[in-house]
């Protein structure tokens, strides 16, 4: 069992999980979960109980991406976040979630989220400017992927869905 923490740029952890590691190639680790309990998600609706969480880290890039399939198998959705490269080390991956997000329907619908939130807790934890400008240069690259219907590094994240 991996544990997945998601921090705040100040290193608490905001967020922690578990998840199963069933794929490992160069600097791509892909997890596998599932959600042990219905969640509200207040962008995302009610995620059921059961629904199975595809998880996608590079060690070497800004950003991961989830995809969520329901309890019945039919895909949900993707969540892309904006983050800085995590680490992996002894059954734990760690990462700094840098508060953007995109979350992307199977029509290619996409909204971007929490720009409100990213803006201020940069004012409150004093991101410098090259992590800014990382933010914008990686947002700008995750929808460049999306509009152009591109594969994330080669890797068959989006091809069998959508």
């Amino acid at each position: 069992m991996i544990t997945v923490n998601s921090r705040k740029y100040d290193g608490n952890i905001r967020r922690s999980w578990n998840c199963e590691l069933i794929e490992q190639q160069d600097s791509l680790l892909v997890f596998v979960g599932e959600f042990l309990e219905q969640v509200e998600h207040q962008d995302l609706g009610c995620i059921e109980k059961g629904t199975t969480s595809y998880e996608y880290y590079w060690l070497d890039r800004w950003y991961n991406i989830f995809r969520f399939h329901e309890p019945s198998g039919t895909l949900r959705n993707f969540y892309c976040n904006i983050n800085m490269p995590p680490t992996f080390s002894d059954g734990v991956l760690d990462y700094v979630d840098l508060d953007i997000d995109i979350v992307l329907w199977p029509d290619y619908r996409y909204v971007v989220l929490d720009r409100d939130d990213y803006e201020r807790n940069a004012d409150v934890f004093g991101y410098p400017g090259w992590v800014r400008d990382k933010v914008e240069e990686t947002l700008n690259e995750l929808l460049e992927l999306i509009d152009h219907r591109q594969l994330p590094g080669g890797h068959e994240v989006f091809a069998t869905s959508l």
